[in-house]
């Protein structure tokens, strides 16, 4: 298997390579677009259709649907589908999609049904970019600069992410609705002509055998990624990360806002301290990965991870305590968990983009993502059990302990000594 595109070319001129330069591009116009997006439908949700809250929770899982009932298929599909092509069709799609909802706003004929239909549509498109995006990265950029790739567009994602809520909600006040949505039906197209000039050769996929059919692709991906030596324990390891994150983001905000009597300006302070942790480790990944290697890195991000929440957890704060402290603290706890995810992010996608061949690529990341979708939609809804039976603090704490559990699996494992290095050459062998 080939290195991939421009195979000389050292990890930090990455963004000197054409095809990578054209694929940042796109992911980042797009993923500002999506930020502010999400800001743009929240508010057309509860100030344009007065939707209450049984309403405002089945249009947010729509987003997620997809993921529980398509990730594997779409993954298996995108180990025998051109990717490119797939990213410039969803790009499409995705424009027409945010379209309609000026036509729909126009004709008066955005109601509930109407826009869960968008929101629905949005959320396949999104699957399978998502399922075509990971695994076409490695035929742009060589193996050795994956993590570097990930890297800068973990960057651009954690700006788009922080800045996109505040640009949206202005844009939102300053445009209205309509023409809001037109501009982010441009984004998107504008997405979709800079994915169709990525000049790739992507290798055409084995002709399936007489009597296979698309659940035997699905099985052989899952039995790759399960039996891997490396990848095993990785994938079980992102698996326990998720479970602990769905229980910490489903109870952080409550816990802050409710429990603590943070003032929303504060939280908003805080969350941008993430924002800032987010950026600095994705810088630091690249670098972290090199010297300390794939699985040590990947290890310090999720031992990471777990100081802010046992802090959380553990701290006599309460709504008593000065402002203060409680901003400190709680910005803290958001910097630490960003600086964590940066780090581990950058490093545990450029491995298993490395280390697994190109004819499965699709299916690994799926069977990833889909778990770790599953996981964290159980998750969230234990979080609410937990909560009422443990309270916040208790509840803080379980979330540390699977973060915990999360790093010991890398700790325990072949995993722990993987460099970035070793999976390309294995690859290109």
């Amino acid at each position: 298997m080939s290195d991939g595109a421009g195979g000389a070319a050292r990890p930090s001129e990455v963004l000197r390579l054409r095809p990578f330069a054209l694929f940042w591009s796109a992911s980042t116009i797009r993923a500002f677009g999506s930020a502010i997006a999400g800001v743009a439908f929240q508010v057309l949700i509860v100030t344009v259709l007065n939707a209450g809250p049984a309403e405002i929770s089945v249009l947010s899982a729509l987003s997620v649907v997809p993921y529980l009932f398509l990730g594997l298929i779409v993954g298996a599909l995108m180990d025998r589908w051109r990717r490119q092509r797939t990213l410039v069709i969803t790009s499409v799609g995705r424009a027409i999609a945010l379209g309609s909802i000026p036509v729909l706003l126009l004709t008066g004929a955005l109601n509930f049904w109407s826009l869960a239909a968008v929101i629905l549509t949005l959320g396949v498109l999104t699957l399978f970019a998502d399922s075509a995006a990971q695994p076409f990265l490695p035929s742009i950029v060589p193996r050795r600069s994956l993590v570097t790739a990930n890297s800068r567009l973990g960057q651009s994602e954690t700006v788009a992410t922080t800045a996109g809520p505040a640009l949206g909600g202005a844009l939102f006040g300053l445009l209205g609705a309509p023409i809001l949505f037109l501009v982010e039906a441009v984004v998107n197209a504008v997405a979709a002509i800079l994915q169709s000039r990525i000049e790739v050769q992507e290798a055409r996929p084995e002709p399936r055998p007489i009597g296979r059919h698309i659940g035997h692709d699905i099985v052989e991906g899952m039995r790759y990624t399960y039996r891997h030596r490396t990848l095993r324990p990785l994938a079980l390891s992102v698996h326990l990360w998720f479970l602990g994150n769905s229980i910490a983001a489903t109870v952080f905000a409550v816990f802050v806002l409710r429990e603590l009597a943070l003032p929303p300006w504060a939280y908003g302070v805080a969350l941008a301290f993430g924002g800032v942790g987010g950026f600095l480790g994705a810088v630091l990944a690249p670098r972290i990965g090199a010297r300390l290697g794939a699985g040590r890195a990947i290890l310090l991000g999720r031992a990471l991870v777990v100081v802010p929440w046992l802090v959380l957890a553990i701290m006599p704060l309460t709504a008593a305590s000065s402002l203060p402290a409680l901003v400190c603290v709680v910005a803290a706890v958001q910097f630490l968990y960003g600086l964590s995810m940066g780090i581990e992010d950058a490093n545990d996608i450029g491995y298993r983009q490395a280390v697994a061949p190109d004819r499965i690529q699709g299916r690994m990341n799926s069977t990833i993502r889909t778990v770790n979708r599953v996981v964290f939609f159980c998750g969230a809804l234990l979080t609410g059990v937990l909560v009422t039976v443990a309270g916040y603090r208790l509840t803080l704490g379980i979330a540390a302990i699977a973060f915990a559990a999360a790093a010991l699996v890398v700790a325990l494992s072949p995993l722990r000594t993987a460099r970035h290095e070793d999976a390309a050459d294995a690859s290109v062998a």
